[in-house]
C-alpha cells in the first residue's frame, strides 16, 4: 500500500506540474498579445493572475516536502521530487516575467509602437514551443526530446541580439524613441531569461530522467544530444 500511495501521489504531482506548466505558457502568450494589440485590461488581467501560479507552486512544494518527510523516497523517486522543486521555482520565474512583461505594456499605454512588432512575437513562439516540448518530454521520460528543446534558446538569445540592436538604432536616430525602447528593451529581454529558465528546464527534466547533470546553455547541447542513448 506505501508504495502504491507513493505512486499515486506522484503522479497527482506530476500532473500539477504540467498543469502549472501550461498556466505559465498562457500567461506569456496573453503578456505578448497584450503587447501586440496594446490591450491594458488583457495586461492587467495577466499581472493579476500571477497569484494563481505563485499559489501553486507553494501548494506544489508543501506536497514535495511532505513526501520527503513522510515516504522517505529513493533512488529515481528521490530525484524526481528533489528535481520537481528546481522545475517549480524556474516555472514560478517564467510566471513572475510574463507579469513583468504585462506592467511594462501599462507603461507603454495606447501611444504608437515605435516599431513593427516582429521579433518579439518570434521569441515568445519559440517559448511556447520550449515549454509545450519540455511538458511532453517530461510526461513521456524522453531525453532527446528535452535536450533537442534546450536548442532552441539559441535562437531566442539571436532575436534578443536583433531586437537590442535595432532599438540602440532608434533611440540614436530620435531621441523621443528613448523611453518607449527602453521599455520594448525590458520586454526582450524578460523574454530571453524566459528562455534561460525554460533551458533549466531541460537540464532538470534530463537529470530526472538519466541522473546525468548536463550545462546546456550556450550551445553546448549539441555534445550531450545523443550521449549515453543506449540507457535512455
Amino acid at each position: 500500500m506505501a508504495i502504491e500511495s507513493l505512486t499515486e501521489q506522484l503522479n497527482q504531482l506530476k500532473d500539477d506540474i504540467l498543469l502549472m506548466g501550461k498556466m505559465v505558457s498562457n500567461a506569456i502568450e496573453m503578456a505578448v498579445d497584450a503587447l501586440k494589440r496594446q490591450d491594458m485590461e488583457l495586461a492587467v488581467q495577466v499581472a493579476m493572475n500571477d497569484e494563481n501560479i505563485d499559489q501553486l507552486q507553494l501548494d506544489i512544494e508543501g506536497r514535495c516536502l511532505s513526501l520527503l518527510a513522510l515516504q522517505q523516497p529513493v533512488g529515481r523517486d528521490l530525484r524526481f521530487i528533489g528535481t520537481a522543486l528546481k522545475i517549480i521555482i524556474d516555472l514560478e520565474r517564467m510566471g513572475d516575467h510574463a507579469s513583468n512583461i504585462a506592467k511594462v505594456v501599462l507603461s507603454i499605454g495606447n501611444e504608437p509602437l515605435i516599431k513593427p512588432l516582429i521579433d518579439i512575437p518570434l521569441m515568445a513562439d519559440l517559448i511556447h514551443t520550449m515549454i509545450r516540448q519540455n511538458l511532453k518530454a517530461y510526461v513521456n521520460q524522453d531525453r532527446d526530446k528535452a535536450l533537442k528543446t534546450a536548442l532552441l534558446d539559441n535562437s531566442i538569445n539571436a532575436y534578443f541580439t536583433k531586437v537590442f540592436n535595432e532599438l540602440q538604432e532608434l533611440m540614436a536616430k530620435d531621441p523621443k524613441n528613448i523611453k518607449q525602447a527602453v521599455f520594448l528593451l525590458f520586454i526582450a529581454r524578460y523574454l530571453e531569461r524566459i528562455g534561460d529558465h525554460a533551458t533549466n528546464l531541460s537540464e532538470m527534466i534530463v537529470y530526472t530522467i538519466t541522473g546525468e547533470r548536463l550545462e546546456l546553455k550556450e550551445g553546448r547541447v549539441e555534445t550531450k544530444l545523443f550521449t549515453n542513448a543506449e540507457e535512455v
